[in-house]
C-alpha cells in the first residue's frame, strides 16, 4: 500500500502552528473517506499546491454521534487509525484528530473557527461539503461560514456532494452497500476496493491443523460485508499478498462466543505476524458460510476455495500491476 509517511498527525489545535502556512483546512467527520470526503480533502490540497502553502485535514475522534447519541452510532468504515491511513495515502500535509467530547460538543460554532483560525499559521481557507454542520446543537453551517470568512481572513471552500447517477455518495449509502455485499458498488462510492484494516491476534491454530494456516484478524473497523467466503489481496510491511478470508462463526468447528471471526489464508506464506497490521480488500465473493460433515469435507472445499481465491487474484494482479495497494 503507498503511503505519505512524511504526513504529520496532530492531537491539538495549538499544534497547527508547527505546520507552516498559509494553511488550508479541510474539516469533517471522513468515515470511509469515500469519494465525497476525498472531493473535500482534494479541493484543499488544489488550493495549497497553488499557493505553495499546507494541507491540514481535521477530524474528530470518536465518532461524535458515538459521543451524543450512542444508542444511534453507525457501524463504522474505518477507524481513527485506518482513516489516518488513508488521508496519509492522499498527500495531507499534517491530520488534526480532535478528541470529541461532550464538552467539546458545547463548544459555540463561532468560536471553534477562531480556535482554528488563531491557532493556524496564516490561515488561508477552509474545505467543508455544502451541507456540514458543527458546533454546540449543530448550530455552524456554511452560511456562517461565509460570515465567518471576511472577518477572520479565510477563503471558503464548499463543495457539492458527489453524485453516482442520482445517489448523493455518503457513509451511511456504503455502509448499507457493504452490509449486503454490493462490493463492486461500494467500490464506485469509495473510489477504492473495499478495505478491513486489523491487527493480527493469537488464534486456537485450526487452520494449522487443516493444512491452511490461518490469520485471525481483530478488525479496527466495524462494518462487515455478509458471512461467507472472498477473494482478497492483503497488504502488510509494504507488501502486497493474495489470500482468501472467511467470515463467519465457524460451524463446523465449536466457536463457543459465537462471535464473528476474519480469518485469512496468504498464498504461499507461512510465518509468525502476530501483532501486525494487515489490511485487506476484498476482490470477490466465493461463497456462503456452510456446516460440514467433518474435517475432511471441510478441508476439501478449503483446498477448492484457495484454488478459486487464487486464479481470481492473478487475474486481478495481472490487470492491476503488482503492489498498487489500495489507492
Amino acid at each position: 500500500m503507498t503511503s505519505h509517511s512524511r504526513m504529520k498527525v496532530l492531537s491539538d489545535i495549538t499544534e497547527l502552528k508547527t505546520v507552516p502556512g498559509p494553511t488550508h483546512l479541510a474539516i469533517g467527520v471522513f468515515d470511509g473517506v469515500h469519494l465525497g470526503h476525498q472531493a473535500v480533502i482534494g479541493r484543499a490540497l488544489q488550493s495549497a499546491r497553488l499557493t505553495g502553502g499546507s494541507t491540514i485535514v481535521v477530524t474528530f475522534h470518536p465518532h461524535p454521534v458515538r459521543v451524543l447519541r450512542p444508542e444511534k452510532a453507525p457501524r463504522l468504515l474505518t477507524s481513527t487509525q485506518h482513516k489516518t491511513q488513508l488521508i496519509r495515502s492522499l498527500g495531507a500535509d499534517a491530520l488534526l484528530i480532535l478528541q470529541f467530547t461532550r464538552e467539546f460538543s458545547k463548544t459555540p460554532p463561532e468560536k471553534f473557527i477562531e480556535n482554528l483560525a488563531q491557532g493556524s499559521n496564516q490561515l488561508k481557507q477552509i474545505c467543508v461539503g455544502r451541507e456540514w454542520s458543527f458546533g454546540a446543537n449543530r448550530s455552524g453551517s456554511v452560511r456562517l461560514l461565509e460570515e465567518l470568512s471576511p472577518k477572520l481572513g479565510f477563503e471558503l471552500g464548499t463543495v457539492p456532494p458527489v453524485l453516482v447517477g442520482e445517489q448523493v455518495i455518503s457513509s451511511t449509502l456504503v455502509r448499507s452497500a457493504i452490509e449486503c455485499g454490493a462490493l463492486e458498488f461500494a467500490t464506485t462510492l469509495l473510489g477504492r476496493r473495499f478495505t478491513i484494516l486489523g491487527t493480527v491476534s493469537e488464534g486456537r491454530k485450526l487452520g494449522r491443523r487443516l493444512g491452511f494456516p490461518t490469520a485471525n484478524l481483530r478488525a479496527h473497523n466495524e462494518q462487515f460485508p455478509p458471512n461467507g467466503v472472498y477473494a482478497t489481496k492483503a497488504w502488510f510491511g509494504g507488501k502486497e499478498h493474495g489470500g482468501v478470508v472467511n467470515i463467519g462463526v465457524r460451524p463446523t468447528i465449536e466457536n463457543e462466543a459465537g462471535e464473528r471471526l476474519l480469518e485469512l489464508h496468504l498464498f504461499d506464506f507461512d510465518q509468525d505476524i502476530y501483532g501486525q497490521d494487515v489490511e485487506v480488500a476484498f476482490l470477490q465473493y466465493l461463497r456462503a458460510e456452510q456446516k460440514f460433515s467433518g474435517i475432511e469435507e471441510l478441508q476439501a472445499q478449503i483446498r477448492r476455495d484457495v484454488q478459486d481465491a487464487r486464479r481470481i487474484y492473478e487475474s486481478d494482479h495481472a490487470s492491476s500491476g503488482a503492489g498498487g495497494g489500495s489507492f
